[in-house]
Parts: C-alpha cells; sequence; structure tokens
C-alpha cells in the first residue's frame, strides 16, 4: 500500500507524551551516534507543535530548524516528507506552493492505533540517512505499545 493510501486510512489525531517523544528521538540519536552521523531530532505533536528536540554535538545549525520543519510537515500532511519528495521528484511541482510543506526526506508521522500522535523529523546528514534516524524513532514508538 502507497504512504498516501496509508495516510488515508489514519482516521484522526491522539497525543504524544513527553516520555514517549524522549524514547522516539534517543532511539533516532542513537541510530545516528552509532551510524557517526551528527544530527539534530524534533517531535512534534499531532498539530506539528514542538515537544521535543535534541541533538548530536556539532551537528550543522541549519538542522535545527529542518528537523523541526520536517517533522510538522509529516504531521500536518499525515505521510512522510519523502512522500512529498516523490511527488516533486515524479513532476507535482505544485508541492512547492503548499505552505510549510518540505519535499525532503527525514520527517515520518508517529502513529499509534490508527491515529497521528505527533511526527519525527531529522536533519544533519543527507535526506536519506536522515530518513534512517527517523525511521529508528518510529520503531522504538511501535515498541512502547
Amino acid at each position: 500500500m502507497s504512504d498516501q493510501a496509508k495516510s488515508q486510512l489514519l482516521t484522526g489525531y491522539g497525543s504524544i507524551g513527553v516520555e514517549a517523544a524522549r524514547k522516539v528521538a534517543a532511539a533516532a540519536i542513537a541510530e545516528g551516534k552509532k551510524q557517526g552521523w551528527n544530527v539534530a531530532v524534533a517531535i512534534v505533536d499531532a498539530a506539528g507543535e514542538l515537544v521535543l528536540f535534541e541533538r548530536i554535538d556539532d551537528t550543522q545549525p541549519a538542522s535545527i530548524l529542518i528537523s523541526q520543519a520536517k517533522a510538522r510537515t509529516a504531521a500536518r500532511f499525515k505521510r512522510p516528507s519523502k512522500a512529498l519528495e516523490d511527488a516533486l521528484a515524479g513532476g507535482r511541482q505544485a508541492i512547492l506552493g503548499m505552505p510549510d510543506a518540505v519535499p525532503i526526506e527525514g520527517g515520518v508521522p508517529l502513529v499509534l492505533d490508527g491515529r497521528i500522535v505527533g511526527a519525527i523529523g531529522v536533519s544533519g546528514v543527507t535526506s536519506q540517512q536522515d530518513g534512517v534516524c527517523a525511521q529508528a524513532g518510529v520503531e522504538a514508538l511501535a515498541q512502547l505499545r
């Protein structure tokens, strides 16, 4: 099933608590450290507002805002930011006109029981590597059930 089809199955929004956000961020940071990547990690709530932010020392300063923007995109658009990147790469230039849309891999919704509770955004290395760290955070959330 495509990311777009999956996003249409999500029925609503929930809430991520700070403790769950810490575990998600810790997993993404741990993956970055394991790989030797300096990354910034943002966890936002379902509305795209910042819940938690952390970064590895020496992460480029631009990644502070980029990680938050990727997370906000994933929460508000109910799909990974990579889906917007793929649409843009496929010629869907209208993506560029969507407010607050960051079409770069590294933002992923956080879903529990079919509801978006927030999103994770990672920035600091290549967008594909950011996506690897974000996925580690998503997998940590799944283990909290």
